[in-house]
Protein backbone atom coordinates (compact mmCIF):
# COMPACT_ATOMS: atom_id res chain seq x y z
CA UNK A 1 0.00 0.00 0.00
CA UNK A 2 1.19 3.36 -0.71
CA UNK A 3 1.13 6.24 1.37
CA UNK A 4 0.63 10.02 -0.32
CA UNK A 5 0.51 12.81 2.14
CA UNK A 6 -0.12 16.37 1.45
CA UNK A 7 0.48 19.32 4.09
CA UNK A 8 -1.95 21.79 5.26
CA UNK A 9 -2.79 24.51 7.34
CA UNK A 10 -6.20 24.83 9.63
CA UNK A 11 -6.12 27.50 12.27
CA UNK A 12 -2.12 27.86 12.41
CA UNK A 13 -2.02 23.88 12.63
CA UNK A 14 -0.31 21.65 10.22
CA UNK A 15 -2.50 18.81 9.60
CA UNK A 16 -1.50 16.08 7.04
CA UNK A 17 -3.83 14.45 4.46
CA UNK A 18 -3.06 11.28 2.79
CA UNK A 19 -4.87 8.94 -0.06
CA UNK A 20 -5.38 6.43 2.82
CA UNK A 21 -8.82 8.56 3.74
CA UNK A 22 -6.93 9.99 6.92
CA UNK A 23 -6.12 12.87 8.73
CA UNK A 24 -2.55 12.73 10.82
CA UNK A 25 -2.38 16.01 13.62
CA UNK A 26 1.04 15.91 14.48
CA UNK A 27 1.11 18.35 17.38
CA UNK A 28 -1.69 15.87 18.83
CA UNK A 29 -0.21 12.95 17.97
CA UNK A 30 -3.70 12.32 16.18
CA UNK A 31 -5.14 9.80 13.52
CA UNK A 32 -8.13 11.21 12.20
CA UNK A 33 -10.78 9.59 9.94
CA UNK A 34 -14.76 9.25 10.31
CA UNK A 35 -17.28 6.87 8.81
CA UNK A 36 -15.06 3.79 9.28
CA UNK A 37 -18.66 1.94 9.43
CA UNK A 38 -17.84 -1.67 11.37
CA UNK A 39 -20.65 -4.11 11.03
CA UNK A 40 -22.30 -3.12 7.88
CA UNK A 41 -20.93 -6.18 5.75
CA UNK A 42 -22.28 -8.24 8.57
CA UNK A 43 -25.42 -6.33 8.31
CA UNK A 44 -26.19 -7.00 4.93
CA UNK A 45 -24.94 -10.35 5.02
CA UNK A 46 -27.67 -10.81 8.17
CA UNK A 47 -30.46 -9.45 5.38
CA UNK A 48 -29.48 -12.01 2.99
CA UNK A 49 -26.98 -9.84 0.59
CA UNK A 50 -23.99 -11.42 0.34
CA UNK A 51 -20.87 -9.57 0.88
CA UNK A 52 -17.11 -11.04 0.86
CA UNK A 53 -15.51 -10.71 4.85
CA UNK A 54 -12.52 -8.98 3.20
CA UNK A 55 -14.22 -5.56 2.83
CA UNK A 56 -13.84 -4.53 6.34
CA UNK A 57 -10.61 -6.72 7.05
CA UNK A 58 -9.26 -4.40 4.15
CA UNK A 59 -9.70 -2.00 5.83
CA UNK A 60 -8.64 -2.68 9.27
CA UNK A 61 -5.47 -3.74 7.07
CA UNK A 62 -5.04 0.34 6.02
CA UNK A 63 -5.54 1.58 9.65
CA UNK A 64 -2.69 -0.64 10.73
CA UNK A 65 -0.61 0.45 8.38
CA UNK A 66 -1.34 4.31 9.32
CA UNK A 67 -0.54 3.36 12.75
CA UNK A 68 2.94 2.21 11.95
CA UNK A 69 3.57 4.81 9.07
CA UNK A 70 2.37 7.60 11.92
CA UNK A 71 2.90 6.49 15.05
CA UNK A 72 -0.03 7.85 16.87
CA UNK A 73 -1.06 7.89 20.36
CA UNK A 74 -4.87 8.51 19.65
CA UNK A 75 -7.29 8.03 17.48
CA UNK A 76 -10.34 10.83 16.62
CA UNK A 77 -13.09 9.08 14.81
CA UNK A 78 -15.18 11.61 13.77
CA UNK A 79 -18.68 9.65 13.73
CA UNK A 80 -20.25 6.29 12.71
CA UNK A 81 -17.46 3.90 13.56
CA UNK A 82 -20.59 1.46 13.56
CA UNK A 83 -23.45 0.66 10.67
CA UNK A 84 -25.97 -1.26 12.91
CA UNK A 85 -24.95 -1.78 16.60
CA UNK A 86 -23.17 -5.12 17.68
CA UNK A 87 -22.88 -7.43 15.34
CA UNK A 88 -19.85 -10.38 14.15
CA UNK A 89 -17.87 -7.64 12.44
CA UNK A 90 -17.62 -5.34 15.86
CA UNK A 91 -16.30 -8.89 17.33
CA UNK A 92 -13.70 -8.65 14.57
CA UNK A 93 -13.29 -5.22 15.51
CA UNK A 94 -12.73 -5.76 19.36
CA UNK A 95 -9.94 -8.26 18.26
CA UNK A 96 -7.90 -6.04 15.66
CA UNK A 97 -8.34 -3.65 18.51
CA UNK A 98 -6.84 -5.16 21.40
CA UNK A 99 -3.75 -4.88 19.26
CA UNK A 100 -2.98 -1.06 20.23
CA UNK A 101 -3.96 -0.86 24.02
CA UNK A 102 -1.12 2.23 24.29
CA UNK A 103 -3.36 3.98 21.38
CA UNK A 104 -6.39 6.50 22.99
CA UNK A 105 -9.70 6.02 21.02
CA UNK A 106 -12.23 8.99 21.32
CA UNK A 107 -15.41 8.32 19.23
CA UNK A 108 -17.25 11.76 18.72
CA UNK A 109 -20.92 9.91 17.75
CA UNK A 110 -22.46 9.67 14.34
CA UNK A 111 -26.05 8.78 13.54
CA UNK A 112 -25.35 5.05 12.98
CA UNK A 113 -23.34 5.09 16.66
CA UNK A 114 -26.20 3.47 18.42
CA UNK A 115 -24.65 2.36 21.16
CA UNK A 116 -25.54 0.68 24.58
CA UNK A 117 -23.91 0.70 27.57
CA UNK A 118 -22.95 -2.90 27.10
CA UNK A 119 -21.51 -2.23 23.55
CA UNK A 120 -19.85 1.01 25.03
CA UNK A 121 -17.74 -1.34 27.12
CA UNK A 122 -17.32 -4.16 25.08
CA UNK A 123 -15.57 -1.66 22.50
CA UNK A 124 -13.00 0.29 25.53
CA UNK A 125 -13.79 3.57 24.66
CA UNK A 126 -11.66 6.13 26.36
CA UNK A 127 -13.52 9.30 24.83
CA UNK A 128 -17.03 8.79 23.39
CA UNK A 129 -19.07 12.51 22.90
CA UNK A 130 -21.34 14.55 20.38
CA UNK A 131 -18.50 16.55 19.67
CA UNK A 132 -15.13 17.11 20.91
CA UNK A 133 -13.18 20.98 20.90
CA UNK A 134 -9.55 20.90 20.81
CA UNK A 135 -7.50 24.19 20.94
CA UNK A 136 -9.82 26.16 18.47
CA UNK A 137 -10.78 22.91 16.36
CA UNK A 138 -14.06 21.10 16.99
CA UNK A 139 -14.93 17.70 15.87
CA UNK A 140 -18.41 16.61 15.14
CA UNK A 141 -19.97 14.26 12.53
CA UNK A 142 -22.15 16.66 10.77
CA UNK A 143 -21.23 20.78 9.99
CA UNK A 144 -22.73 22.47 13.21
CA UNK A 145 -23.62 25.83 11.60
CA UNK A 146 -24.42 26.92 15.00
CA UNK A 147 -20.83 26.13 16.16
CA UNK A 148 -18.20 29.19 14.97
CA UNK A 149 -15.35 27.37 15.78
CA UNK A 150 -13.62 25.64 12.80
CA UNK A 151 -15.12 22.11 12.62
CA UNK A 152 -13.33 18.82 10.93
CA UNK A 153 -16.35 16.78 10.08
CA UNK A 154 -17.49 13.46 8.19
CA UNK A 155 -20.98 12.03 7.23
CA UNK A 156 -21.33 13.25 3.73
CA UNK A 157 -18.76 10.33 2.13
CA UNK A 158 -17.39 13.20 0.15
CA UNK A 159 -16.58 12.53 -3.42
CA UNK A 160 -15.38 14.54 -6.71
CA UNK A 161 -16.34 14.45 -10.61
CA UNK A 162 -13.12 14.61 -13.06
CA UNK A 163 -14.42 14.83 -16.49
CA UNK A 164 -11.67 13.54 -18.47
CA UNK A 165 -11.94 12.98 -22.29
CA UNK A 166 -12.10 9.47 -21.99
CA UNK A 167 -14.40 8.99 -19.13
CA UNK A 168 -16.15 10.57 -15.93
CA UNK A 169 -14.51 9.37 -12.73
CA UNK A 170 -15.46 9.72 -9.48
CA UNK A 171 -12.93 10.07 -6.87
CA UNK A 172 -12.91 10.38 -2.80
CA UNK A 173 -11.25 13.71 -1.64
CA UNK A 174 -10.87 15.67 1.11
CA UNK A 175 -12.90 19.16 1.31
CA UNK A 176 -11.40 22.02 3.10
CA UNK A 177 -13.49 25.74 3.12
CA UNK A 178 -12.61 28.62 5.84
CA UNK A 179 -15.46 26.84 8.24
CA UNK A 180 -14.77 23.10 7.62
CA UNK A 181 -12.71 20.44 6.61
CA UNK A 182 -14.74 17.37 5.69
CA UNK A 183 -13.19 13.96 5.59
CA UNK A 184 -13.20 11.34 3.50
CA UNK A 185 -15.38 7.78 4.70
CA UNK A 186 -12.48 5.82 5.66
CA UNK A 187 -14.49 2.52 4.72
CA UNK A 188 -13.97 2.11 0.79
CA UNK A 189 -17.47 0.37 1.04
CA UNK A 190 -19.44 3.56 1.24
CA UNK A 191 -20.98 5.41 -1.88
CA UNK A 192 -19.30 8.96 -2.72
CA UNK A 193 -21.76 12.26 -2.52
CA UNK A 194 -20.56 14.48 -5.65
CA UNK A 195 -23.31 16.89 -4.12
CA UNK A 196 -24.02 17.79 -0.82
CA UNK A 197 -20.14 18.67 -0.49
CA UNK A 198 -19.40 22.50 0.29
CA UNK A 199 -19.65 24.60 -2.95
CA UNK A 200 -16.81 26.90 -2.06
CA UNK A 201 -13.22 25.56 -1.47
CA UNK A 202 -10.24 23.79 -2.01
CA UNK A 203 -10.77 20.20 -2.35
CA UNK A 204 -8.21 17.33 -1.96
CA UNK A 205 -8.90 14.19 -4.35
CA UNK A 206 -6.73 11.34 -4.08
CA UNK A 207 -5.69 7.84 -5.68
CA UNK A 208 -3.98 4.91 -4.88
CA UNK A 209 -0.71 6.82 -5.41
CA UNK A 210 -1.44 10.92 -5.47
CA UNK A 211 -3.29 13.43 -3.64
CA UNK A 212 -4.25 16.71 -5.98
CA UNK A 213 -5.47 19.82 -5.08
CA UNK A 214 -8.47 21.19 -7.19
Amino acid sequence: MNIATKNITIQNEIFTLTNQRALFWEKEKALIFSDLHIGKTAHFRKNGIALASHIMKNDLERLSILIEYFQPQKFIIVGDLLHAGDNSDVDKFCDWKSQYPEIKFCLVEGNHDKISKKLEKKLCLDLRSDSLEIDDIAFVHDFDKSNSKFQITGHIHPGFVINSPVKRIKLPCFAQTPKQLLLPAFSEFTGLDTRNIPKKGSYFVFTDSEIYEI
